[in-house]
């Protein structure tokens, strides 16, 4: 891929996680009113491990859940511009892989249709429609990231539009073959499907194989930015789990924070390793 195709996804990103800001924005005018008001009998609590982390006998909070989600939208389009901006004119390999997974966030506002649902009642098959797409977009950024520690490690730059594809399919293949159950969601605003306890361990092999796979960057190398690279990997992955899985206010700033300092620690990094090249 190209300097000038590259930059060109980047503006697309850019698009995209604008979109996903002005429909967050304008649903939330319906959903704040009557957001207190959403009935959560039906629903479940989250049991991911970072719910446990952040206490998971403490009571969820719908507004908790809301504002994590607009923080996860908020945080794809800023990235994306930074992104675009800092490396406009730097070739990093790794870069398009990282862009992905920040772009991937925008498209947790999908997770709004389940309040619109309740407000609006309409078919249930766009309830389904939104899990999957966003099942898809959340294991095509996980992959994104994994791949960007295999570019590092030696993966050869020519290959990218192979990657891609390759990523693509992986993710296709998971969302395809999961049944959802659309009038079923945890408190988190995560619709229920039948491999949770699957996709966590898929997920905690992705994070353990990305970070070893920037330390084996760091030794063929011979270059400790890409220590620094793997720990920035490591907090990001954390703070994605905060925010997407735990339904109360103690995983707003730790998600936050933990995702944005490991944003800014791959970028500068990366963007410091390439720049003279």
């Amino acid at each position: 891929m190209t300097l000038s195709e590259r930059n060109t996804f980047f503006k697309m990103g850019i698009i995209l996680s604008s979109i996903c800001t002005l429909f967050v924005t304008v649903s939330s005018f319906f959903i704040i009113p009557v957001y207190s008001q959403i009935m959560t009998e039906y629903t479940r609590r989250s049991g991911n491990i970072f719910q446990f982390i952040t206490g998971f006998f403490l009571k969820n909070n719908n507004y908790a859940v809301y504002f994590s989600l607009a923080a996860a939208v908020i945080y794809s389009l800023v990235s994306i511009i930074v992104i675009h901006f800092f490396f406009e004119r730097t070739s990093s390999p790794e870069i398009l892989y990282i862009a992905i997974f920040t772009i991937s966030f925008a498209m947790e506002a999908v997770r709004f249709i389940l309040p619109l649902q309740y407000i609006f009642t309409f078919s249930l098959f766009y309830v389904v429609l939104a899990a999957k797409i966003l099942l898809f977009v959340r294991f095509f950024g996980i992959f994104s990231l994994f791949t960007a520690g295999l570019c590092a490690a030696g993966l050869e730059v020519q290959k990218t539009r192979n990657a891609v594809f390759l990523m693509i399919v992986a993710a296709l293949v998971i969302t395809l073959g999961v049944p959802i159950d659309g009038s079923n969601w945890d408190t988190s605003l995560n619709i229920i499907n039948s491999y949770n306890s699957m996709f966590s361990l898929v997920s905690a092999a992705v994070f353990i194989t990305t970070l070893i796979s920037f330390f084996i960057a760091a030794k063929i190398r011979d270059s400790r930015e890409y220590v620094y690279i793997a720990i920035g990997a490591g907090l990001a992955l954390a703070g994605r789990g905060f925010l997407i899985n735990v339904d109360n206010w103690t995983s707003l700033v730790p998600g936050i924070i933990l995702l944005s300092i490991g944003t800014v620690i791959l970028c500068s990094k990366l963007h410091k390793i390439h720049l003279w090249l």
